[in-house]
């Protein structure tokens, strides 16, 4: 019979003490999570695209401005919804699954989530009152009704990013016996690791709304839709994330010297290294197995220099990590390569980025009938998704097997009641039913947009019409 002194294999061990429901546990809060940030850019950036053809259509007389503006919010208000039912699920998954995290850090963890409420409704609010105040408010009161909606987005999506920056480097507790006996709101909410992970999910919201948006533009116009409507719809979108992406790569290879500083695990496992030492080579791809690094393509010096800026840099390995809280080799593995595709898929977008302003200086004319550019411009929707999810493992992943770093591991925050696994595929089926019903409704919205234009639907308690204004009176253009 094999037996295996698991006490000359400390990871082995600690496999071994994990709870039954660690693994399904974090299979679900991944899953959920992974199809909760799709819909986050659309609510947060979608709206602003949203404002900004309303307000190009009201400046310059647009229609075509116009019916993009309406379209998309309500395009915005369908993945808003949707948006609420997961961002839901999320917040009772919290509780149910981690109640050693919400137990012992809730007083702390909890309060950006308070405020993320408070700007949930007030989006909630607005998102109702620009939806149905087309053609029932003065268009320029109308627009105004709309700005609440993109920035309470944005504050939401700001106060979730102040508490999962706050798990990476916590702060603004008093500790005694195990317990949080003092919180001080402002540094837990603007902790040190804010303002750049802040910068980075938001410029990542326009990158991959913007380029979602595009990618449907551009199908249309390679399909031979190439009207200005089409036209405007794809500038508008796809500027707006060409324009973020380059600000975008410099914030996160900012955030990336951030973790360098503050989470050398995270930092070691990126640059998948499992002994410390100084000169380190940067590796594109690979695998580490058994401990050594293989199959990557190595360039010297690289790492160093870019985490301090010359080649003597020291970057600690992983070998430097006490054995009880060191990432396991599957961990490290996956977090170099969700790494390695979001930075991979960014470089592709910048790519297509310079393409366009090559075809809009050079030859503007032809954008709109460029099929390899279209082509290109349309594959920029699902690549920016993959980058979205790929960096969003960078930092869950990167962080275990802590839960908070540095306080909290997250075999220690898991429930220890029930089997998780039959909740967890309910929670399939039912999102395999929100996603298809809402894939769903935006092509049925598509299809009787292409059919019939835009209908003036009359809404419950409301006017037709906006009411005429003093001057339209006293001219006699309304009777």
């Amino acid at each position: 019979m094999l037996t295996v002194d698991l006490a000359r294999y400390p990871l082995l061990l600690a496999a071994a003490a994990e709870p039954d429901q660690l693994l399904p546990a974090r299979e679900q809060m991944a899953f959920t999570l992974g199809f909760h940030i799709i819909l986050v850019p659309f609510g947060v950036a979608l709206t602003s695209l949203m404002l900004v053809a309303n307000y190009r259509g009201l400046r310059k007389g647009d229609e075509a401005a116009l019916v993009l503006a309406r379209r998309w919010s309500k395009v915005a208000a369908v993945l808003f919804a949707v948006g609420a039912i997961t961002g839901t699920v999320l917040s009772f998954e919290l509780g149910l699954l981690w109640p050693g995290l919400m137990g012992t850090y809730g007083a702390a963890f909890g309060f950006p989530f308070a405020i993320e409420g408070l700007f949930f409704f007030l989006e909630a609010i607005f998102v109702a009152i620009y939806i149905y105040g087309w053609d029932r408010m003065r268009p320029w009161a109308h627009f105004w009704s709309g700005v609440p909606v993109a920035l309470a987005s944005i504050g939401g999506a700001g106060a979730v990013i102040a508490a999962n920056s706050w798990m990476n480097q916590p702060g603004g507790i008093t500790m005694r016996n195990g317990k949080v006996v003092d919180v001080r709101p402002g540094e837990v909410f603007f902790n040190n690791a804010f303002w750049l992970q802040f910068w980075h999910m938001l410029l990542a919201a326009y990158i991959v709304a913007g380029f979602v948006v595009a990618s449907v533009y551009a199908v249309g116009m390679i399909r031979g839709r190439r009207g200005h409507y089409q036209k405007l719809g794809f500038l508008i979108s796809f500027i707006t994330a060409a324009v973020a992406l380059p600000v975008q790569i410099f914030v996160g290879d900012t955030i990336a010297r951030q973790v360098f500083d503050s989470e050398p695990a995270k930092f070691a496992a990126i640059e998948l290294l499992p002994t410390t030492g100084t000169h380190v080579p940067e590796t594109l791809g690979g695998v580490l197995i058994d401990g050594e690094v293989r199959y990557g393509i190595s360039v010297p010096w690289a790492a160093s220099i870019l985490a301090g800026f010359k080649p003597s840099t020291r970057i600690q390995g992983l070998n430097a990590i006490p054995a009880d809280i060191r990432p396991t080799t599957a961990q490290v593995n996956i977090v170099h390569w969700a790494f390695d595709i979001m930075v991979g898929t960014s470089m592709l977008m910048l790519a297509v980025a310079a393409w366009f302003v090559w075809v809009w200086w050079k030859r503007r004319n032809t954008l709109q009938t460029n099929r390899w550019f279209l082509g290109a411009a349309s594959l920029c929707g699902i690549v920016s998704i993959l980058s979205l999810e790929s960096g969003w493992v960078v930092t869950e992943v990167g962080r275990q097997p802590w839960i908070v770093v540095g306080l909290l591991r997250t075999r220690d925050a898991v429930t220890t009641q029930g089997n998780l696994w039959p909740t967890f595929a309910g929670l399939l089926v039912l999102y395999a039913a929100v996603g298809t019903g809402a894939i769903w409704v935006l092509l049925s919205m598509k299809r009787r947009w292409h059919e019939q234009g835009d209908e003036n639907v009359p809404v419950p308690y409301g006017p037709d019409a906006a009411p005429a204004s003093r001057r339209e009176r006293s001219e006699g253009k309304v009777l």
